[in-house]
């Protein structure tokens, strides 16, 4: 019991915190982030003041026998009422603020009757890590102990009963959200259960402190983690789907880069390639690269060929878009061709001045230069009528 599982889970913790801490800063007004602030670190002190080790020094500086067990309790019960206080804002309503305000109120009662109690208790054995049933049947600080195992159960209770029932309304990285916060919460309900477990067996006689030491901290370690990943999953989920298309959409676009790559090379209109990138900027970066190549392209753009390609590709596919697609794809791949060789399309045929697929068509080009005979023919002719399928 050196207290490291407790000094890791409170450094991961404390860390979001800080991750969250500039967000705070710009928005200090925000109740819901202050929310999301107050579970990660009341999470993170929970788990630095029961370590064992800081019981001891707590214990000691103070020269108080036991004092870390009621600041413990506190900073537990405190992080319940933050949970819901968080999933009050979380879900909104026309008196959200009234019901933050009770809740608050009403958990400032239980700390204020933690710190009574202990005061009147006499607790002259420091105990570490088993001070619920060794004194669970000491004046006053039994019901120190009973108040804030009842107040952590309660806070947690209507948390999950709450969460499930959202869950229920909602979809998407919202109801995962909301189903790993009552996952999370019911294993922090585990704590006070399996705590209270003990305490009533301590009453009766019997000795069930191991799970009070063993069974309680795993499942308060569960549930802590499983309640902060359930609050930060709507704030990175969206993010990691954002990424998640924009890798799509950048390795889709490769060949439409790797068409135009000898004019990039050749004319230096390829950016630096940047590094450590999220998907989102590597995907930027991609799409300047092929709008400055189809920018020069543009006086070899083949109105001609565009117009025969896209006859032919509808007839054989009946799909205008993709007949669309694979037009501007022959086109594209016939002027690197002609750029190459600095031959210009007669005049009768050129392109209308600053004309250029729109943004959402560059990855139907990029299909269709991967794969279409019609592309493939104007690589190697020119003025030729395509033939084939698109």
């Amino acid at each position: 019991m050196n207290g490291t599982i407790n000094y890791i889970s409170c450094g991961a913790l404390w860390l979001g915190l800080v991750v969250k801490a500039p967000d705070l800063v710009r928005h200090r007004h925000d109740p819901y982030l202050r929310a999301i602030c107050w579970v990660l670190g009341l999470a993170g002190l929970c788990f630095f003041l029961g370590a064992p080790p800081t019981v001891a020094c707590v214990n000691g500086v103070s020269g108080v026998p036991n004092l870390a067990a009621p600041l413990t309790y506190a900073s537990i019960t405190a992080y319940g009422a933050a949970a819901q206080v968080l999933i009050v804002y979380w879900r909104g309503g026309p008196h959200v603020h009234r019901t933050a305000r009770r809740w608050v109120v009403c958990y400032a009662f239980v700390l204020l009757g933690i710190a009574v109690t202990f005061a009147l208790g006499d607790a002259p054995v420091e105990r570490r890590t088993d001070l619920d049933t060794y004194y669970a049947t000491t004046p006053y600080i039994a019901e120190m102990i009973v108040l804030y195992l009842a107040g952590h159960l309660a806070a947690a209770g209507v948390t999950l009963v709450s969460s499930l029932r959202w869950a229920r309304e909602v979809d998407g990285w919202l109801r995962v959200s909301l189903l790993t916060l009552g996952v999370g919460t019911l294993c922090n309900a585990g704590y006070s259960v399996s705590k209270l477990a003990a305490v009533v067996a301590r009453w009766g006689g019997r000795d069930w402190s191991v799970i009070g030491t063993r069974v309680s901290p795993a499942a308060a370690g569960l549930g802590a983690l499983l309640t902060v990943v359930g609050v930060l999953i709507p704030l990175a989920g969206p993010r990691l789907t954002e990424w998640q298309r924009s890798w799509q959409t950048y390795v889709r676009l490769e060949p439409l880069e790797r068409e135009l790559d000898g004019v990039l090379t050749r004319r230096a209109l390829r950016l630096p390639r940047p590094r450590r990138a999220s998907p989102t900027t590597l995907l930027v970066w991609r799409q300047t690269s092929i709008h400055n190549g189809l920018s020069h392209l543009d006086p070899y753009f083949d109105r001609s060929l565009y117009d025969r390609t896209h006859d032919t590709a509808l007839q054989a596919t009946g799909d205008p878009a993709r007949a669309e697609a694979t037009a501007w794809a022959a086109v594209v791949a016939a002027a690197v061709r002609d750029e190459s060789d600095r031959l210009l399309p007669d005049a009768a045929a050129a392109w209308l001045p600053g004309a250029a697929p729109e943004p959402a068509a560059l990855v139907r080009i990029a299909d269709a230069l991967a794969g279409s005979p019609l592309v493939s023919a104007a690589r190697v002719r020119r003025g030729a009528t395509p033939t084939g399928t698109a």
